[in-house]
């Protein structure tokens, strides 16, 4: 199981890496999979990924409080919008209200999350 767990951490931190230069692939998501999967399958790949200066502080901000970087929930929140309304422009019922209804979904939750600032402080996140 540990092979596994180690064969899908690596295959996420590719696409994580990916999602860097390919303008719609997500790079966090991938990043905290490989990190889930990390955990579970290599404790060396676990303590890099932790220690890495780019992802450590997004994995430790989501592990810990469940925040979401700003210039992340910004991008996301604009992405979301426009598949939302690109998708109700182009598709007919009930799929442009489904797209409606998944969009709204996603960008509830994205909302909700706390919004990682620079720092992290006395164990609450603070915008600065």
């Amino acid at each position: 199981m540990r092979t596994t767990y180690l064969v899908i951490g690596h295959a996420s931190m590719a696409m994580g890496f990916l999602g860097i230069f390919v303008p719609l692939l997500p790079t966090t998501p991938f990043i905290l999979l490989a990190a889930a999967c990390y955990s579970r399958g290599s404790t060396r790949f676990h303590t890099w990924l932790h220690a890495h200066p780019r992802f450590g502080p997004m994995i430790s901000a989501w592990h810990e409080h469940g925040a979401i970087g700003l210039r992340s929930k910004i991008a996301a929140t604009i992405m979301v919008a426009a598949s939302i309304t690109y998708s109700t422009i182009r598709l007919d019922a009930p799929w442009n209200v489904a797209a409606l209804l998944i969009g709204g979904a996603v960008l509830t939750f994205l909302l909700s999350r706390p919004t990682a600032g620079p720092a992290i402080q006395g164990g609450r996140i603070e915008d600065r």
